[in-house]
């Protein structure tokens, strides 16, 4: 907005010869709007220049890529592989010559660390087929190779599980299909059009859910709580769920709260293997399933988040921070990739960048890769807590005054196109002054809806700026939370853009001579997100 205010007083300037009027006009609209468009940096074209070619001639992101995939495997909250990937991204950052490079500890994990090592299961009966499988997540093993009768169970109130009392005893159950396969003609992979991106850009009057939503939600997990209480005093084999189609397995995890015994043994297949036995048990057929999972239990374990900067070098301004981030914990499926390896990637390729451009921010640029998202946000909101608010207190800490702004990245490999304001439209005339160097890079959308589901929530519900970009889907929806989410996922060239942009964005707020700018304080009636604060 700046610069379209200063091209405009510029034009009027020309006239002043011929039309004083007008001259004076715009000398009393620049002096009105100079407090407001001081908010936005001056646009630094030098800089610019300097970061897109290091990010697209020196581009580091294949390395990264192999690193956190490839390399660092499934990285599931508390688990062997997540602590070696941590341990990998912080070697990378050390490499780099990033500073206070470090994994801190923000939390406990009741849960404790689940890890498997085998996992193999096939129908028998009424033929043999072998079954691409995932396990649940902090669900018990086998104890050996296990065989028994599939039975299908069909619960849909608390009355229904009276018809199976005492009936499952040694038995493989599964519950009706949740979806079917229908043929798409679709492509697998899209990217958002200019019409979408002018619809997203528009408000959005949706509102927050309403209380029946909320109730149904509530009566069903509340439901599922007795399902499973009921089931681990049948005494049953094993537990079979639905997955995705093209003969993929999905990954979760059970609700556990890491004491007493955990739940039964409970494993995801693919929506064909599942469809077709339960087409069998409908059809009157005998179906037998043979297993066999091998899965550890490690109780005392932490949640960790990996942290790296750029310190700030003005005497004034160098003890703020302005702060890029992704959660680097996965499922245990797949390798994590798209979610969200990628985020990661980018996020460290955009402070490699400024690192080698030598590169002297007023405030500090910190990248922390947060732990424990997919279990709800724990690394984030640990890191907030830590530094910037008491959730518990509804207190400010410290940092808090000292926080410019958080940058994150979950929404897969796809290419930025714009940015999320969730409702901070005083942030507006910022992003807009910025996106003018790069809106040859597709990046000019802005809305200002909010999004969910991921950590810049943590800083957004503490009052603080925190934003998620919009970006192009590609397949996020058909590989994320699956066997299929690896390193094949990637695009490289998005990441590369993505780098690119938030490297650019990152030094403009740690340069700018004021904080960006944050929603006013209001007190709410309303209950707070339990995702966030």
């Amino acid at each position: 907005m700046t610069l379209y205010l200063f091209t405009l007083i510029r034009k009027n300037m020309k006239i002043r010869l011929v039309n004083p009027r007008m001259a004076l006009a715009a000398a009393l609209l620049l002096a009105f709007v100079m407090p407001v468009s001081s908010q936005v940096t001056a646009v630094d074209l030098e800089m610019v220049y300097k970061i897109r070619q290091e990010g697209q001639r020196n581009s580091d992101i294949e390395t990264l890529a192999y690193l956190l995939t490839d390399l660092a495997g499934p990285r599931l909250t508390g688990s062997a592989g997540l602590d070696r990937a941590n341990e990998i991204a912080r070697a990378k950052m050390a490499e780099y010559g990033f500073s206070n490079v470090r994994i801190e500890q923000v939390s406990d994990f009741s849960r404790g660390g689940w890890d498997y090592t085998k996992a193999y299961a096939a129908m028998v009966v009424p033929y043999y087929n072998n079954f691409s499988v995932t396990p649940i997540a902090w669900t018990a093993g086998t104890n050996g190779l296990i065989r028994g009768e599939v039975v299908l169970v069909d619960i849909k109130t608390v009355e229904d599980i009276e018809k199976y009392r005492g009936k499952l005893k040694g038995k493989i159950i599964m519950a009706p299909s949740s979806s079917q396969y229908e043929v798409s003609f679709e492509p697998l992979a899209t990217r958002l059009t200019d019409q979408e991106l002018e619809q997203l850009a528009m408000a959005d009057a949706g509102g927050r859910p309403s209380r029946r939503v909320m109730g149904d939600y509530m009566a069903m997990r509340e439901l599922r709580s007795k399902i499973t209480e009921f089931l681990r005093g049948e005494d049953i084999l094993m537990s079979i769920t639905q997955g995705s189609a093209f003969n993929i397995p999905r990954s979760s995890g059970a609700q556990y709260d890491g004491k007493g015994t955990p739940p039964v043994t409970e494993i995801n297949i693919p929506l064909e293997a599942y469809g077709r036995m339960e087409r069998l048990l409908a059809k009157g057929e005998k179906v037998e399933i043979e297993a066999e999972i091998k899965a550890s239990f490690t109780p005392g374990k932490s949640v960790y988040n990996v942290i790296a900067e750029i310190p700030g070098t003005d005497p004034k301004l160098k003890d703020q921070v302005v702060l890029l981030g992704a959660h680097i914990d996965s499922w245990h499926g797949g390798t994590g990739a798209a979610d969200n390896a990628s985020g990661c990637i980018v996020m460290m390729e955009a402070l490699r960048i400024l690192k080698a451009l030598d590169a002297k921010p007023r405030r500090t640029i910190r990248v922390a890769l947060w732990g424990g998202e997919e279990q709800g946000l724990l690394g984030s909101r640990g890191y907030v807590s830590k530094y910037l608010y008491d959730r518990e207190k509804s207190e400010k800490k410290p940092g808090f005054d000292k926080f410019s702004v958080y940058f994150n990245m979950d929404n897969g490999t796809g290419r930025y196109r714009g940015i999320y304001l969730q409702e901070n439209n005083l942030v507006r005339p910022w992003f807009e002054a910025l996106m003018e160097p790069v809106k040859d890079m597709g990046f000019n959308t802005i809305t200002i809806r909010n999004t969910g589901g991921t950590d810049h929530q943590s800083f957004d519900g503490a009052g603080l700026p925190g934003f998620q970009f919009i970006q192009d889907e590609i397949e996020y929806g058909r590989g994320y939370h699956t066997l299929a989410d690896t390193r094949e996922r990637l695009l490289v060239p998005d990441l590369r853009h993505n780098a690119i942009i938030t490297a650019w964005l990152a030094w403009n707020a740690a340069m700018s001579e004021q904080l960006v700018p944050r929603k006013p304080e209001m007190k709410s009636t309303q209950q707070r997100s339990p995702y966030g604060f």
